[in-house]
This record gives C-alpha cells, structure tokens and sequence, in this order.
C-alpha cells in the first residue's frame, strides 16, 4: 500500500473516530471463511459497522482524532477489527450472541461516550447498558408513573363521592 493510500485511510478512518461517540475492538482472527461472512452479515443486520485494521493506521487514526483515546493503544496487538455502532450495547449484544455459535469475536476493549473499557471481562457489562433512546423511555415511564397514579385515585375518590352524594340525597327524599 502506498503512503498516499495509507494517509487516506487514516483520514478516513479519523472521520469514523470523530462521528461516532461508540465503537469497539475486537479480534476475530482464526474464523473461517465461513464464520467470517456469517459475522459480517450479522453485523449488517444489527447495524453494526465491521473493519479490519492495521493497528499502526488505527493507532495514527486516533491520534489524529480530538478524543481521548490514548488508553486503547495498549490493546492494539495482534489482529485488530474495529466495530461502530450508534447504540452503545448494541455490538457488545452482537459479540455475545455470536459467541454462541463460535469461540471468536473476542473483545479487546471499547470506547462508549467518552469512557474506556478494556477487556473480554467487561463484555456482559457492555451488553447491558442501555441505549440513548432506552433511557429516555425510562425517563418518561417515570415521569408518567405519579401522574397516572394521581389521575387513578382522583378518579376512583370521584366515584366515591358522586356514590355518596347519591345515596345521601336518596335518603332525604
């Protein structure tokens, strides 16, 4: 590959850095072919990004980039495949489930939201962290949740009144 080539895929590969707040490293070496192209496809479905990079360019890809990223280096040995996705579990998810089939992908770390994870160990915890969108729906599942419980009682004490009042004015006539 010529320098040129090179310096355009670390530009390249800067951008992707830069545009996505989360991303993850992997190592899928020893899969067959076969495997291979089942994980790709799988990823293409959960809409995950999936490349195969040279450590050296993603490491000069990174230092090109304004984040933080200088504790990742330390995992950039041996093969390198990088993951990018816009939900923070969602690769982590993709792993775990693929792994039921195949001993690979093995995780070497992650970048989520400014925050670095490195290790196979942090996977089931990556698989459980939830979405932007997720969270939202959290948010407003609580919000809602007095409201609703407010409204019930207002409504059943209503009952209760008007059945009152009722019987009250039954028995004056």
């Amino acid at each position: 590959m010529r320098k040129e080539e090179k310096n355009k895929l670390i530009d390249s590969l800067a951008e992707q850095l830069a545009n996505n707040n989360n991303f993850y490293i992997a190592d899928i070496s020893d899969l067959n072919s076969e495997s291979t192209t089942k994980l790709r496809r799988f990823c293409q479905r959960q809409q995950v990004k999936l490349t195969v990079v040279k450590n050296t360019l993603l490491k000069k890809a990174m230092e090109k980039t304004d984040q933080n990223l200088e504790s990742i280096f330390e995992i950039l040995k041996g093969p390198t495949s990088i993951m990018f996705a816009e939900a923070a579990n969602a690769p982590a998810k993709l792993i775990k489930e693929f792994r039921n089939k195949s001993d690979k992908p093995i995780l070497k770390g992650a970048y989520i939201e400014e925050m670095t994870y490195i290790g196979d160990d942090q996977l089931d915890f990556l698989s459980t962290l939830k979405s932007k969108n997720e969270l939202i729906a959290d948010i407003i599942t609580l919000l809602q949740s007095p409201m609703k419980n407010v409204l019930g009682a207002l409504q059943s004490s209503g009952h209760t009144i008007s059945g009152i009042v009722k019987t009250l004015s039954e028995k004056s006539e």
